[in-house]
């Protein structure tokens, strides 16, 4: 089977060729990382305080994720899919608050 970009419900719920407790360690590797995440990201839509981050840091951080993202699913990487597929919503929010932060920064000058 080629690789696809297929929707998550289809894909298959161990890669091929993968043990299981490999599979394990990378759904709790994934959900360990995914959850640090959300603090901050909930801080910062909460507050609508953008001001700490860096719009460079955040827009590459954010590409990551959709590419990590993207990959899991060309590869059928479960973990990588839950992982940045849950993490890519708040990211992406988290940065259209900044940018909009900085565009109407730059429009009061």
């Amino acid at each position: 089977m080629q690789p696809s970009l297929l929707p998550v419900a289809a894909l298959p719920a161990v890669s091929s060729g993968v043990p299981s407790g490999v599979q394990l360690l990378g759904y709790v590797a994934a959900s360990l990382t995914t959850l640090s995440f959300f603090p901050q990201a909930l801080k910062t839509l909460r507050s609508r305080d953008t001001s700490g981050i860096s719009l460079r840091m955040y827009g590459l951080f954010t590409t990551g994720i959709a590419l990590w993202g993207i990959y899991g699913l060309l590869t059928h990487d479960g973990p990588l899919i839950v992982a940045n597929g849950v993490t890519l919503f708040p990211a992406g929010i988290v940065l259209e608050r900044k940018i909009q932060a900085v565009l109407r920064q730059r429009s009061q000058r």
